[in-house]
């Protein structure tokens, strides 16, 4: 492997990571130059962290790998002037950044040099966001301020055996200690926070942070994303009705080969966010859930259809991801209105905006396939033509419009009979919420058979595929 040593774990991450032989050190003699507190008489090899570049698939990447051997990997000065150095290359290079964190955190024998160590680090992930490609492994520790790298990262792992990220420590929160929860765990991080995208054994994230690089595109200008397809671009989508549910099985159906990349998959389950293939070109999708199916065909979890406060801000940040590196966006929707709980009335209105937002300010293609209910506030959140969905679709079966139409009737026409009721409602559908009607509206571009789906979305970026779209100048949006 390159000249970097795999005796320590640092050093067989990167081996594990990286095409064989393909890693090349950079600054490898570097050492701490720091004296207080006898640090002059500590051995300090590469000051606690591997890094340079190689290869995944052929795709140039940087990495830098902390090594826990070597003052428990905490970062100092020079750490800290290495991996700067590495986002520095990256940045003119245009190529991603991988970072396998295992660290005590901040470097006390230094202190404030080891403060603004930090802060050089931060600043330079800050940069380099929208511009490459940002990945966190975290195997050992990741606590206190360390905690805000993975954070200012695009997508971030967990080793499910070893892996703690925290800014506070469970027994420091009020109330709380670690037997009663756990808040530094890969469960409580990957469910609770949606900080983490996924965990697993070493092996297992190392295999996934090399699929979702050949995934990626390597900047925000350079798209090497593309790859050829041998699935059959009209090959009818037998089973994505099956996915109407859970739709993570109708984009496998969907996607060339069934290849479907999760992102925070155990976070806001309600609401469904990866990378697909179509045609051997990589999309974002963004897609509601109502069940969770395992792999025995069993349900795993249930939601009612509605959007909460968490999946809007899953998928929120999903969209803006795409949107700058240019990877064009297709949402299934089937949603029947708001979340109403007292933690999504706290945060929904402002997470809804964000996901508007999102999606009205993307200007790569968009394409939405309304395969049921598209009710209300939350549809038009959800991609809808009004906030610039390029290309609608609709299921025959879809129902598009305000609310359901019972509640429409009962509000419409309260104090009649029950049967008086039902018959408005029924009269409602037909007039109002139907796809026939949307269509005639010209809310809906085409409907089609849920068989026809994958034909039509490759059709329909294929059209988009030169799309330009200027929107107003400004700085950034403030939502």
């Amino acid at each position: 492997m390159g000249n970097v040593s795999t005796e320590s774990a640092a050093g067989r991450r990167i081996d594990g990571l990286l095409d064989a032989g393909s890693f090349v050190e950079i600054g490898g003699a570097v050492k701490a130059r720091a004296t207080d507190f006898g640090m002059q008489e500590k051995e300090t090899p590469a000051d606690g962290v591997i890094t340079g570049y190689g290869l995944i698939d052929g795709n140039l990447v940087y990495v830098y790998s902390q090594d826990a051997s070597v003052l428990n990997g905490a970062v100092g000065e020079m750490h800290a002037k290495k991996i700067v150095r590495i986002y520095d290359l990256a940045m003119k290079m245009g190529a991603p950044v991988i970072g396998l964190v295992d660290s005590a955190g901040f470097r006390l024998q230094e202190a404030s040099d080891a403060l603004e160590a930090f802060g050089t680090i931060y600043q330079k992930q800050s940069l380099a966001s929208g511009v490459i490609p940002q990945i966190t492994a975290v195997f050992g520790g990741c606590g206190g301020g360390l905690a805000v790298i993975p954070g200012l990262t695009d997508f971030t792992f967990l080793e499910a055996s070893g892996g703690k990220v925290f800014v506070n420590s469970p027994n420091a929160i009020p109330g709380n200690e670690i037997s009663k929860c756990d808040t530094s765990s890969p469960e409580f991080q990957s469910e609770s926070t949606g900080l983490i995208d996924e965990t697993g054994t070493e092996e297992e994230i190392l295999a996934q942070i090399r699929t979702l690089i050949c995934m990626l595109p390597c900047n925000n200008e350079e798209d090497v994303s593309y790859e050829e397809c041998t699935d059959d671009l009209n090959r009818p989508c037998a089973q994505i009705e099956s996915g109407t549910e859970d739709t993570a099985i109708a984009l496998m159906d969907l996607s060339d080969s069934g290849i479907f990349f999760e992102t925070k998959r155990h976070f806001a389950r309600d609401m469904v966010t990866g990378f697909i293939k179509l045609n051997g070109m990589t999309v974002g999708a963004v897609a509601n859930r109502s069940k969770v199916y395992n792999d025995q065909a069993e349900v795993e979890a249930e939601f009612d259809g509605s959007l909460s406060a968490d999946g809007a801000s899953k998928a929120a940040a999903f969209v803006e991801f795409c949107d700058a590196f240019n990877i064009p966006v297709l949402t299934l929707t089937n949603v029947s209105g708001f979340a109403a709980s007292k933690y999504d009335e706290m945060h929904l209105a402002k997470a809804a905006a964000k996901l508007t937002c999102a999606f009205a300010n993307a200007t790569v293609p968009k394409v939405n396939v309304i395969m049921d209910k598209a009710f209300g506030t939350p549809y038009l959140a959800m991609n809808s033509k009004s906030v610039g969905a390029d290309m609608v679709y609709a299921w025959p079966q879809a129902r598009i419009g305000t609310m359901d139409p019972m509640m429409a009737a009962k509000i419409m026409y309260a104090g009649e009979e029950l049967a008086v009721i039902r018959e408005r409602a029924a009269e409602y559908s037909g007039l109002q919420e139907s796809a026939k009607s949307s269509a005639g509206r010209g809310y809906v571009d085409t409907i089609i058979e849920p068989a026809d789906t994958r034909k039509y979305v490759i059709g329909a970026f294929e059209m988009l595929f030169t799309k330009r779209e200027e929107r107003p100048l400004k700085k950034h949006g403030t939502v």
